[in-house]
């Protein structure tokens, strides 16, 4: 098969794109600009703008996906900074549009859209979330800020795709997703911290699991077995954070985090996160208070559909978390 896939310059994608060569199918990688995530492949490069708002744009993207048998949309982001609700709308959403009418105009009869486990409910461990679950944005996310315009964009773009006509859409919604070619990185913080120096506290809270391998296989299953109209949460291990920390700590060598981190430290490092925003949001986004509360809750998530219906066989979280390490040693990071 002939897969096109933006956002194989991303964590994500670089991971997917190596799934599919793995199985034997050619890939064309819609981008921007190539980066070293990409070097050595055998695919084919597309260099296209995702979006713009003519016609022209819209018959350039439907040339490059002439041919394909399947698109996968992972290109997204995360833009804290003064605008990024308009530029994370550009991205999930017009963006979204723009592919699925190219898509439907270059005869590609099937699109993947990697969302996000942010719209999909949550709960405890007994009673997971599942991809039908309600979920109270406001409560979880706030009124307004990034973490909620993120949400916000990533539903938008999932409704766009399951109402695009002469298409068939599939959502995928990723949890925490760990494992190599996170270049910023993002998930993979917790590695190269813990590998640089040890670290005392561990949130009380919990969360949903899964290698970066299997998020890929995931897509990949999505796109052969996968009901139109249907979302896959892709995360398959509740964790608390103190047992994944612990397990970060066996690769590494370290000893694991002993201490609950304080209710009182997480409110200080919410304060001192919206004072630092102010200045840098990129730098304290991981401080917005949303995003510490929600590691001092249980926030646990099923992928019953994904193994029923795509038939998904996750590996053990420590391999991700060993593939992860493996790969940030080679480059330095730890």
């Amino acid at each position: 098969m002939r897969y096109a896939v933006t956002g194989a310059t991303g964590f994500l994608g670089a991971n997917l794109v190596r799934t599919l060569l793995a199985e034997g199918h050619e890939v064309v990688a819609l981008i921007r600009k190539p980066n070293a995530l990409l070097e050595g492949l055998d695919l084919r490069l597309k260099s296209v703008a995702l979006y713009r708002d003519d016609t022209a744009h819209i018959d350039a993207l439907a040339s490059a996906l002439k041919g394909c048998d399947g698109l996968f949309h992972l290109a997204g982001i995360f833009d804290p900074s003064a605008g990024g609700q308009a530029r994370m709308k550009t991205v999930h959403v017009d963006a979204t549009r723009s592919l699925c009418t190219a898509a439907a105009r270059g005869g590609v009869p099937r699109v993947v859209l990697c969302s996000s486990s942010i719209t999909v409910g949550f709960g405890p461990l007994g009673v997971p979330g599942n991809e039908d679950s309600a979920l109270d944005p406001t409560a979880a996310y706030g009124h307004r800020g990034a973490l909620r315009d993120y949400h916000d964009t990533k539903l938008a773009g999932e409704q766009v795709v399951l109402a695009a006509p002469d298409i068939e859409g599939v959502i995928v919604n990723p949890d925490f997703i760990i494992g190599p070619y996170d270049v910023k990185p993002t998930s993979g913080q917790m590695v190269v911290s813990m590998a640089r120096h040890p670290i005392p506290f561990y949130p009380m809270g919990g969360k949903c699991f899964q290698t970066a391998a299997d998020c890929a296989t995931g897509h990949l299953l999505a796109m052969e077995r996968g009901q139109a109209g249907r979302r896959y949460l892709l995360g398959s291990h509740n964790l608390s954070y103190r047992e994944f920390l612990g397990i970060i700590a066996e690769c590494v060598g370290r000893r694991p985090p002993m201490l609950p981190l304080p209710p009182a430290l997480t409110r200080a490092a919410g304060l001192i996160g919206r004072v630092g925003s102010r200045f840098d949001a990129h730098r304290f986004a991981g401080l917005n208070r949303h995003v510490l509360s929600a590691m001092q809750a249980d926030r646990y998530r099923s992928d019953a559909r994904a193994r029923a219906e795509l038939g998904l066989v996750p590996t053990p979280i420590r391999s991700g978390v060993s593939a992860a390490l493996a790969w940030f040693q080679r480059r330095g990071y730890c």
